[in-house]
């Protein structure tokens, strides 16, 4: 054992409190961990705490060094389908992770997955939607049980360049009209801005009234119209967009606000997380895929960004930029005695695969009808 490895001590908080008060020394790991987003922040993770976990399920594993914190763990313990620990964030975050700081290396690592694997003697540790390149890679290749690694979500990603940039690499009659939709934007008088980190909360509550505007009367993802929703948005943006990790565009016609857009912003990485619009732009054919890739390309160009993710899914009106294809990834890992859990899962996401691929198949013809 190293000196460096020799240094560090484990601890695994159960305890809301002691969660709540983590934020200066997560805020100082996650900017030492290169692969972080705003997904793996202080502001996110405890806001969604408080929005979404149970207590008692609560499984923060902490390594310091020093009494430095140099990695971190953020789970909960769930009972179903599976026993299992997971990561926190759920279905509403896009990427999830573990932290490891650059310094600490493959010793803080191996004692996350020492420290997991303790945890993990009754339970499985299923930890989705690692985008490629995670610190959850370090652990994983750490781990000494039974383990697996499988495709997970399909994010499509962008050079974080200005639109004309964009537009320089499609092909020329896509272009052209890409350029007539936004010469359209001028001729009505659309204009943007990012709002003032004083202005977020209110940004983000017409936000989240024009996204249901948007969706009203066609199927929506129920979770973004219920309050538990628009309470954790609300507490974890705000002070995202005061360290500069968030940042929300209004758009504004006829002096009214039409659409507003959210992204989230870490090291090298922005995310287009959520947006919402007037309905009436349809009327006025506005492009709005156009409109606010533009109001976002006109600030994410700056402070060293090199990639703008569109984030998870798969909708066709992506596929007009000519996006890179990135699947996250999720790994699960058992201990000996848990490796029947872990076949149990294994067996589950296969089903889950050949369902999709029935269901494609059979959409296949119809589309061609």
């Amino acid at each position: 054992m190293t000196a460096s490895a020799r240094e560090l001590t484990v601890e695994v908080c159960t305890d809301e409190h002691t969660f709540a008060g983590l934020a200066e020394p997560w805020g100082r790991l996650h900017r030492a961990c290169p692969s972080a987003t705003a997904f793996q922040s202080h502001a996110w993770l405890h806001s969604w705490w408080l929005s979404y976990g149970t207590p008692g399920r609560l499984r923060l594993v902490l390594v310091r060094r020093g009494g430095d914190l140099v990695a971190a763990a953020p789970l909960m313990r769930v009972h179903g389908p599976l026993p299992a620990l997971v990561p926190l964030g759920g279905a509403i975050t896009d990427f999830c992770d573990v932290l490891v700081d650059e310094s600490a290396g493959v010793p803080a690592a191996a004692a996350l997955a020492d420290a997991l694997a303790e945890l993990a003697r009754t339970a499985l540790v299923d930890f989705r939607e690692v985008r490629p390149g995670g610190a959850m890679e370090r652990v994983f290749l750490c781990w000494r049980g039974p383990r697996r690694r499988l495709r997970d979500s399909l994010c499509l990603e962008l050079p974080a360049l200005p639109l004309e940039d964009l537009v320089g690499r499609l092909p020329t009659g896509r272009a052209r009209r890409i350029r007539s939709k936004v010469n359209q934007l001028s001729r009505l008088g659309v204009q943007w801005r990012v709002v003032p980190h004083e202005e977020t909360e209110a940004a983000l509550r017409r936000l989240l009234e024009l996204h249901r505007l948007q969706w009203q009367g066609r199927q929506v993802s129920p979770e973004h119209l219920r309050p538990r929703f628009m309470e954790h948005l609300v507490r974890a943006t705000v002070p995202l967009a005061r360290s500069g990790e968030a940042a929300t565009t209004e758009f504004v016609l006829d002096g009214s606000v039409v659409a507003v857009n959210i992204s989230l912003l870490s090291g090298a990485l922005a995310g287009m997380y959520l947006y919402g619009f007037d309905p009436e732009l349809r009327q006025r054919r506005v492009d709005v895929a156009t409109m606010l890739l533009h109001g976002a390309t006109g600030h994410l160009g700056s402070g060293g960004l090199r990639t703008l993710s569109l984030l998870r899914g798969a909708e066709p009106y992506k596929y007009r930029w000519l996006p890179t294809t990135v699947v996250n990834q999720r790994y699960l890992l058992a201990r000996n005695r848990t490796a029947p859990l872990l076949g149990a899962a294994l067996a589950e996401a296969a089903a889950r695969r050949r369902v999709k691929e029935m269901l494609r198949r059979e959409a296949e013809p119809a589309a061609q009808r």
